[in-house]
């Protein structure tokens, strides 16, 4: 385990895996705003009541107070602007920006399995747009089952005619769907983005690392920062700017460290002749 670790720290530095990281921080930063946008005019469009409240109420476990407060002005400015045009500008912008970033993704994962990418850059591009689209499409069923769940699962128990120990074994397994649905967002990036694809078997361990460390990087970022008031003397006002854009570049760096792994097991499963 500990040769394994220098191995993987040598990789990290070899492959500039911080300044890849520091990129898609970015460009996370530059597709939130337009899909703050889009999301915004959709709420405002959709006649479900409370939706808006719960959603910041949901976002403000996951970020730091003072960057959930940016999002939440953001949101709260643009609310009431909800039209057709506000939603298409949105949906352009959120996946243009979204793909820019799956593509500084795609060239850290081929850098990871040491291979060059032959497709022509529209290919690329396409890749990019579907892959996007499909962490959207987990993103949003994660979204409706921690929003929602309790209340479809007292549906369907209503429907089907059963009663209170299917609603509570429904609540009790919405989470393990949530993380499934992040696990196999994790699993398309992986086996989908690089020019070379390899089983999913084989992406599971680093699939799951990315996975493990970024929910411990997530807890670990949102309970220093509501102790460490200190950064709020040095940047002021933008200090919620600076810790999501933070937040942004640790979420980057479990993604790549992931690839990372896998791109070690693959090596060394190649050496014993476990893998063509």
């Amino acid at each position: 385990m500990r040769a394994f670790g220098h191995r993987l720290w040598a990789r990290v530095f070899t492959d500039d895996v911080f300044t890849r990281a520091a990129a898609l921080a970015y460009y996370y930063f530059f597709a939130l705003f337009p899909a703050l946008l889009f999301l915004t005019a959709l709420v405002g469009l959709l006649p479900v009541p409370g939706l808006m409240d719960r959603l910041l109420a949901d976002l403000a476990r996951v970020l730091p107070g003072e960057s959930a407060a940016l999002v939440t002005r953001t949101l709260a400015q643009t609310l009431a602007g909800a039209s057709t045009r506000l939603l298409s500008l949105g949906v352009i912008g959120a996946l243009w920006g979204a793909s820019a970033g799956m593509l500084s993704v795609m060239d850290a994962l081929n850098v990871a399995q040491r291979i060059t990418d032959p497709r022509a850059w529209w290919t690329r591009r396409l890749v990019a747009v579907l892959l996007t689209l499909g962490l959207a499409l987990f993103t949003l069923i994660a979204l409706i089952l921690v929003i929602f769940g309790e209340r479809i699962g007292e549906m369907v128990a209503a429907a089907v005619g059963l009663g209170l120990a299917f609603t509570l074994a429904w609540t009790a397994l919405q989470w393990p769907v949530v993380i499934a649905c992040l696990l196999l967002g994790l699993l398309l990036v992986y086996h989908v983005a690089p020019a070379a694809r390899r089983p999913l078997g084989w992406l599971a361990p680093g699939a799951v690392c990315a996975m493990v460390s970024w929910l411990a990087v997530s807890f670990g970022f949102r309970v220093y920062v509501s102790h460490v008031r200190s950064y709020d003397a040095t940047y002021g006002s933008i200090g919620g700017v600076i810790l999501l854009m933070l937040w942004f570049y640790l979420s980057s760096l479990t993604l790549l460290i992931g690839a990372e792994i896998n791109a070690l097991i693959e090596d060394a499963a190649v050496e014993r002749g476990s893998l063509a």
